[in-house]
């Protein structure tokens, strides 16, 4: 299986993507907390079908320490003993903020207000920033059908 399109080539796709990549890196070294930034990665790219964010996120969240006990748990958090309760806030808001189209009406105020209770406002920030990067990324490699499977982690630095 072979991606429609060479991303990492020509002009416009490594500079969208650098762009990405950047906004991305200030997400990553925020206060959000590493291991609910996995989480949020992993979910959503599961939501969106993404089968090569899902692969590489689960293998980077694992090389970081997660358990695969919470990695095969992430699609069933909401009946699953093993996530705190801010994990469990920071998943809600993902799952809403990603399932925007489904007609759901977006984040609704009594899951904003559950994770405000766990994290401050720049947290937050970083939280909203991180699903909306991680949404925009598994629509690009939804699009263009890049292939799971083959990721390293540390692939990309």
């Amino acid at each position: 299986m072979e991606a429609r399109l060479p991303l990492f080539s020509g002009e416009v796709g490594p500079k969208v993507l650098r762009h990405i990549n950047s906004a991305s890196k200030t997400v990553t070294d925020s206060a959000l907390p590493a291991a609910t930034q996995e989480l949020v990665k992993l979910r959503a790219s599961q939501i969106n079908g993404c089968g090569f964010c899902t692969d590489m996120h689960s293998k980077e969240a694992a090389a970081a320490g997660e358990t695969s006990l919470r990695l095969n748990l992430v699609a069933a958090w909401r009946d699953a003993t093993v996530f705190t309760e801010a994990e469990r806030a920071a998943l809600e808001v993902t799952e809403q903020g990603t399932r925007i189209a489904d007609g759901a009406g977006g984040v609704t105020d009594e899951a904003w207000r559950e994770a405000a209770k766990h994290y401050d406002e720049e947290q937050l920030t970083a939280l909203v920033s991180l699903i909306a990067l991680i949404n925009a990324y598994n629509r690009v490699n939804v699009i263009v059908r890049n292939p799971a499977g083959d990721y390293q982690p540390g692939q990309f630095g």
